[in-house]
């Protein structure tokens, strides 16, 4: 039941590592949107493995078919299916692991939660059921452009290696300009540099990335449960690696005083409401107010190692246990269309839910 997310635009992804092909069933997309193929496919060229020798070299062309709710470029209203191939799967790559517990993955987990697994690349576990996500998203965001939103997200932070300005002072355009997605290109070199050492190594590194969405309109979001900041950090921790979430001023916040965090409201000149600041990040009672929504998500380090780590099986006994197989030194790279996917979904939820709550 965990495999559907959303309330009125709905997704339910299905598939594993090492099967046939992952996949996602759409529901509740209005019809009459109008869906560019081509759109899909470049969001996953975007999180596609063997894009750059700082990505895992297993090779998936990941070419999305549309197989169902579409038809002469526009939705119909009826469950768009979206269907990505495996082509590439080493399931040998993984039979050392068959009765071991990876420090740091899902391996003893998901044994105590259904009594059995899928080893090959962690089955269901595994970071590519993100694939049928980041398809779902791109359908998602070509039904906010309709409404004139937009996301972005970008890497902001690669261990210690940080961008040293906000959001708003980047050149957001520069993203996809280098194999880190990072749109500062002083701070994308030291960043590139710090993931071919721990590459070199036979280490993995972790990070930040930084997410943006503008343009939105105010009164997006459901209370009480379903805040807008809530929905969106559910969607974000759902993400395989992603240990943290911060929205807003988040953590750094609660540094200042409230005569300076509080974002006070002026009219513009076309008579618009907006703040002098943004501290909120655009969501004030879980709802927003028309600024800019962005938020921050933390990374963790890849857990598989080419390198030695004691474990045990699946029988308790203590092992060693050496990592093998094809592998991302840093999530993060291919993570940033995955955060700005999720975050489409959950817009296009809560745009859905607030145009049915008025009349």
């Amino acid at each position: 039941m965990s495999n559907t997310f959303g309330s009125l635009f709905r997704i339910t992804t299905f598939g594993e590592s090492h099967g046939a092909g992952i996949g996602v069933i759409i529901d509740g997309c209005p019809a009459g949107v109008a869906v560019d193929a081509a759109h899909i496919q470049t969001a996953l060229d975007r999180r596609r493995p063997g894009q750059s020798d700082l990505t895992t070299p297993r090779k998936e062309a990941d070419t999305v078919q549309i197989q169902s709710g579409l038809f002469e470029g526009f939705t119909t209203g009826t469950p768009i299916g979206l269907f990505i191939p495996n082509a590439d799967q080493r399931s040998d790559d993984y039979s050392h692991i068959a009765h071991a517990y990876r420090p740091s993955h899902a391996d003893y987990t998901y044994d105590a939660k259904y009594g059995r697994r899928d080893h090959r690349g962690g089955g269901r576990s595994s970071a590519r059921e993100t694939a049928a996500r980041v398809a779902a998203g791109a359908v998602a965001a070509q039904l906010l452009a309709h409404f004139g939103i937009d996301t972005v997200a970008y890497v902001s932070a690669v261990g210690e290696v940080e961008v040293p300005l906000e959001y708003a002072e980047l050149d957001l355009s520069l993203i996809d300009s280098n194999p880190v997605r990072c749109p500062h290109p002083e701070t994308a070199v030291r960043m590139e540099a710090r993931i071919r050492e721990a590459q070199a190594a036979h280490d993995t590194v972790g990070g930040v990335i930084t997410g943006v969405a503008r343009h939105v309109p105010a009164g997006l979001g459901e209370p009480v449960f379903d805040k807008l900041p809530a929905v969106l950090g559910h969607a974000l921790l759902s993400i395989n690696a992603v240990k943290g979430f911060e929205f807003g001023s988040g953590f750094a916040g609660t540094r200042l005083p409230g005569s300076v965090h509080n974002d006070e409201f002026y009219t513009d000149e076309t008579g618009a409401v907006r703040t002098r600041t943004n501290h909120s990040g655009g969501s004030q009672g879980g709802i927003s107010n028309g600024q800019d929504i962005y938020f921050r998500v933390a990374f963790k380090p890849v857990a598989t190692l080419l390198q030695p780590q004691q474990t045990i099986n699946d029988q308790g006994e203590a092992i060693t246990l050496v990592g093998r197989g094809r592998h991302d030194p840093c999530v993060l790279p291919r993570a940033v269309p995955i955060v700005e996917a999720m975050t489409q979904l959950v817009l296009a939820d809560l745009l859905l839910r607030a145009r049915a709550n008025q009349l």
